[in-house]
């Protein structure tokens, strides 16, 4: 899989993280406690009516054998009529059982459907929160296993699972009532499988645990693999590495079967042992509650219930394997599930919401920041930095430098380790996320576009924006022309990345998302690097216009880009060697005068005078 891949599953798969997954599942559902209430009683009550038909067969049974029956008891002497009783009880028996069944199915689906939808939601809200390095940290085919097939899984016990450990426990408690009343003695040799039975269950449900905890680790590793096959699909062609990503993939899918083995051998031993204690309980049901009734201390209609019960009391635990299989796959879900939710957030967000006429008339201002990424050298050191409000800074230097860094702390993707950086008077620590993000639109280098149509993009940048909004916002950003030309035009469908459109109509679907957001504070990091100079020219024209009246960061390795900023920043190693204007800079002759000389050609045009006058 990935190198350090073990060491950097933080949160997501630990060890000790939730002890207690059942008694911590039991209380993320507290708010659907009648509904559990009401399955739990609807699951009983058809239990009880379904184990009803042995109990009528040995009355029925009782009636055409005997002249003295239990139903003649009730005053009906006609054996005729006795059975017609009995035929209306079965009716009544088979239309309650059907009923109830109706409303089990139902309701334990309904809060399955319900359980799996919240913590779905509770899970992807917390990811939301969680900072960017703990993303770089984390396989995305890892959390969407967790939040797509573990909360599957347990989706899966909650609708059949709760159900049949429901069943089980009302067979056992109603036929060992009915065996006692009519023999205590073969209720005894009847019930000897149980506490076998429970036991081997109980070692089942121990060995089984880790097995599948490891298993559901595999497959958030396989998934991993597999969505970074896909992201990269066009590498690996490139490089014609299909035969390595074929090998890595088999490696993990080769991981999983093991696990997914391991787990199975086990899991299929547990059924055949439990039918052998079953064996024996059924045989001695046979054999002494015989004995009995030819010694006419049962009667037939007696002994006729307890042989159906004792195939009632003890097949359907046959399947308990399967239940606690069930089970124990959802408990390791769940607890994958509620480590992911309980992954601590390291940036926490303040209280105060900043309005956008304050944040329009303030500096922002970098004092002293010092920033290390985790297991990582400095990248910023000791930076102090002020952007005038409606001014325009440049910020340039080598890959490395610092420079996108600073753009990510101050819209809090990072936390700087030290020093402070303020809009106006307030710490952007002390800022609600909401209010701070919605003062700052970005358009970065790559850009991020979602598998919907080209109006639903841009409204990205404002929701709530109308049709006409969204057509202003892309009509600045100088994509009118190329989405109409388009066959479906603004309701074109992009593909997954916008992998339809091309570099330069990717970006200014970009910057019209920035145009429609509309925020004092704008920031454009290498913004026009990936395309042709004519697209440049063209996406330069729309960003000055919309740069006017905002106080903009712009990121740059072409300096053509930020020729015209107000202040222009040089960094290096985590430094600021030089700062000026684009003039003032050419003049120091340092290192921006180097980069210029570069960029513009004169570098290259004098070594090629050089080379022609010594050629002569």
């Amino acid at each position: 899989m990935i190198d350090g891949y073990d060491q950097h599953r933080q949160c997501v798969d630990v060890a000790n993280g939730v002890g207690r997954p059942l008694s911590r599942l039991r209380k993320s559902m507290y708010a659907e406690r009648k509904q559990i209430r009401r399955a739990s009683i609807s699951s009983v009550l058809n239990k009880m009516f379904d184990l009803a038909p042995p109990l009528l067969i040995g009355a029925a049974v009782d009636v055409v054998v005997r002249e003295d029956s239990l139903i003649s008891q009730t005053g009906i002497d006609e054996p005729f009529h006795q059975l017609l009783l009995l035929a209306a009880a079965t009716v009544f028996i088979w239309v309650g059982e059907s009923f109830f069944q109706y409303l089990y199915q139902l309701q334990w689906r309904t809060l399955a459907q319900s359980v799996e939808h919240r913590l779905r939601l509770e899970a992807w809200g917390h990811v939301q929160k969680l900072e960017m390095t703990w993303f770089s940290m984390q396989p995305k085919g890892e959390v969407m296993s967790i939040i797509n097939d573990d909360v599957n899984q347990l989706e899966r016990f909650l609708d059949v699972g709760a159900n049949e450990l429901l069943h089980v426990i009302t067979t056992v408690v109603a036929i060992g009532a009915i065996f006692l009343i009519i023999s205590w003695e073969v209720a005894l040799l009847a019930f000897l499988p149980i506490p076998i039975i429970l036991w081997g269950s109980f070692r089942f449900q121990s060995s089984i645990e880790p097995r599948y905890i490891r298993m559901r680790g595999e497959v958030g590793r396989l998934n991993a693999e597999l969505e970074q096959a896909l992201s990269g699909i066009s590498a690996i062609k490139a490089f014609s590495a299909e035969e390595y990503a074929a090998a890595r993939l088999h490696h993990a899918s080769e991981r999983y079967r093991e696990a997914n083995q391991d787990a199975i051998r086990l899991s299929a031993a547990f059924v055949p042992l439990i039918r052998m204690a079953i064996l024996l309980g059924f045989t001695a049901t046979l054999l002494l509650g015989g004995w009995f009734t030819l010694k006419e201390e049962l009667t037939v209609g007696e002994f006729s219930v307890l042989v159906f019960l004792t195939q009632r009391l003890l097949w359907p635990l046959t399947r308990l394997g399967e239940t606690v299989d069930l089970y124990q796959r959802a408990m390791a879900s769940t607890t994958r599930i509620f480590n992911l939710i309980d992954t601590p957030i390291d940036i926490n967000e303040g209280n105060i919401s900043i309005t956008r006429e304050e944040v329009i008339h303030s500096e922002i201002v970098f004092e002293g920041v010092d920033f290390t990424y985790p297991e990582r050298e400095q990248v910023l050191n000791g930076l102090s930095l002020t952007m005038e409000p409606g001014r325009t800074l440049g910020l340039v230097g080598s890959t490395g430098a610092g420079k996108t860094t600073i753009a990510n702390l101050l819209l809090r993707f990072l936390d700087r380790t030290s020093g402070v950086i303020r809009i106006g008077q307030h710490d952007i620590r002390e800022l609600t996320f909401e209010s701070l993000r919605r003062s700052i639109a970005l358009v970065a280098q790559r850009v991020t576009l979602f598998p919907t149509n080209i109006r639903e993009n841009i409204r990205y940048g404002r929701p709530e924006a109308t049709d006409e909004e969204v057509r202003e916002a892309a009509e600045i950003a100088e994509a009118t022309e190329f989405i109409e030309r388009l066959p479906e035009g603004w309701d074109t469908e992009i593909g997954e990345g916008g992998q339809r459109l091309s570099g330069g109509q990717a970006q200014r679907l970009a910057i019209a998302r920035a145009v429609l957001k509309d925020a004092p504070i704008l920031i454009l990091d290498e913004a026009t690097s990936s395309v042709d100079n004519e697209t440049e020219a063209a996406l330069q024209r729309s960003l000055s216009r919309i740069s006017k009246q905002r106080t903009t960061m712009i990121i740059a390795h072409r300096l053509s880009t930020i020729v015209h900023a107000d202040k222009v920043v040089v960094m290096e190693q985590g430094r600021i060697s030089e700062e000026g204007t684009h003039s003032s800079l050419l003049e120091e002759g340092g290192v921006y005068r180097e980069l210029w000389a570069v960029q513009s050609g004169e570098r290259m045009g004098g070594i090629f005078s050089k080379s022609l006058i010594e050629d002569k």
